[in-house]
């Protein structure tokens, strides 16, 4: 089967469109480190970040403090929030707790708040049962998935809008140790 030729055309508009707009960028964080689940507890979630979290929510503020970001929503979980208030602070934001971004939210919900932030760099950090589902509604709604996936604790999904569409999709770890090189 050939490929459709409008589909390449409709691709380099949306790039020349992100371009020319400066493009916008969305990091949807997946909460760092917080240590093991307990299915057993009514509260677990009230669960904090790990040592380890803690670390990497230093690694993300440093990576992300220049980026342009605006806003930084979250989970109203508190290890979301904990993963991003360092990050916030050095923005001199506050940090805004968003259901959408809940664990055990409809992924469709999430995505539908990506889509009205298009038009903002912002910070959205949600939980690993979500994030999944996000991915996977960006992909097949055209958004360009670039090298590898995953959903490691800490990790960043680096996604690139025209300010209308979400173009494109990349993945990238955040280590919990300091020397590690960030990917």
């Amino acid at each position: 089967m050939s490929p459709d030729p409008s589909g390449g055309r409709r691709i380099r508009r949306r790039c020349v469109r992100f371009v020319e707009t400066r493009g916008v960028t969305l990091y949807l964080i997946r909460h760092a480190d917080a240590g093991t689940r307990d299915p057993y507890s009514p509260s677990d979630h009230l669960r904090g970040l790990s040592e380890d979290g803690m670390r990497q929510t230093a690694r993300i503020a440093d990576r992300l403090g220049d980026a342009g970001v605006t806003r930084v929503l979250s989970s109203p979980y508190p290890r979301c929030v904990q993963t991003v208030e360092p990050l916030a602070r050095r923005l001199g934001v506050e940090v805004e707790p968003q259901p959408a971004l809940a664990e055990g939210a409809d992924g469709r919900r999430t995505f539908a708040l990506m889509t009205a932030l298009a038009g903002t760099d912002a910070v959205l950090c949600s939980h690993g049962d979500v994030i999944p589902e996000v991915i996977r509604l960006l992909r097949i709604t055209g958004t360009v998935i670039n090298g590898q996936r995953g959903n490691a604790k800490g990790s960043i999904w680096t996604v690139t809008s025209d300010g209308e569409s979400l173009l494109t999709a990349e993945y990238a770890k955040t280590p919990r140790k300091p020397d590690a090189v960030l990917r």
